[in-house]
């Protein structure tokens, strides 16, 4: 099973700048959107049926314009959950499940904090309330995917300036504090686990050229459970792709 995550950034504007054509020559079983900002009355979705996706989930913010994640699939899905049942971060659109046999795939867009302290505040919450709900759907769904845009830089190795960002949102001790928490509770960083040393991000600012100098951040993820940990075959990050300021990131797993 191939899987791919990916932060658009708006799938309209995505589709524009190519997004099909590079799934006909990238393709994945599995595409886990976060940030489509739409709703699926309004996109155009003969594209992917074309490349032989169907719509498995689409969980859209309150808000128009705003958050939401999607999941397109070649395989059916035996079950399709909206939220985390937690009303704060089901209004934004936040975390999409898909169950594919034993697998359950979570599509997740955890919320940013770089607009100021109330929604750093609401980050840090999620953060909490996220980690406790999925320890709980562990229990009765061991074999976990969960993908997504963290919005958190782990380490100095994923982040091109590691001194000057100790204060920004996304590399705060606090948030790093948090992944390494997440990581010890039985969750691995599938692209880290086979790739230790190699420096590369998947989120560019667009100002001051910010992708042309690869000064990123690796802020996107796809983490697996304990049991998973061995079936991942590889891991990587699609650098070339540019249909967003993030790019994708893929996982094959047996």
């Amino acid at each position: 099973m191939q899987i791919l995550t990916y932060n658009l950034n708006g799938i309209r504007a995505a589709l524009k700048n190519g997004l099909l054509d590079w799934l006909q020559t990238t393709p994945a079983d599995i595409l886990c959107f976060q940030e489509v900002k739409a709703t699926p009355d309004v996109v155009d979705l003969s594209g992917f049926r074309a490349l032989g996706y169907e719509l498995a989930g689409w969980h859209a913010a309150e808000k128009k314009g705003y958050s939401g994640v999607a999941i397109f699939s070649k395989i059916q899905p035996d079950r399709v959950v909206m939220g985390c049942d937690i009303p704060a971060y089901d209004a934004e659109g936040r975390v999409l499940r898909a169950d594919f046999g034993d697998l359950t795939v979570l599509n997740c867009y955890f919320p940013s904090g770089t607009s100021g302290d109330v929604r750093q505040s609401v980050k840090m919450r999620f953060l909490t309330d996220f980690l406790v709900w999925v320890n709980e759907l562990r229990k009765e769904r061991p074999n976990l995917i969960i993908c997504g845009d963290y919005n958190i830089a782990h380490t100095e190795i994923d982040i091109h300036d590691p001194v000057r960002n100790q204060k920004s949102s996304g590399f705060l001790p606090e948030e790093r504090a948090w992944m390494t928490e997440w990581f010890s509770n039985g969750y691995t960083d599938a692209f880290r686990f086979m790739n230790p040393t190699l420096r590369q991000y998947s989120w560019w600012t667009y100002r001051a050229g910010a992708r042309g100098n690869n000064k990123g951040w690796r802020i996107d993820y796809i983490s697996v459970s304990e049991p998973l940990k061995f079936r991942i075959i590889a891991s990587r990050q699609y650098n070339d792709a540019v249909h967003s300021d993030h790019c994708p990131v893929w996982l094959e797993i047996q």
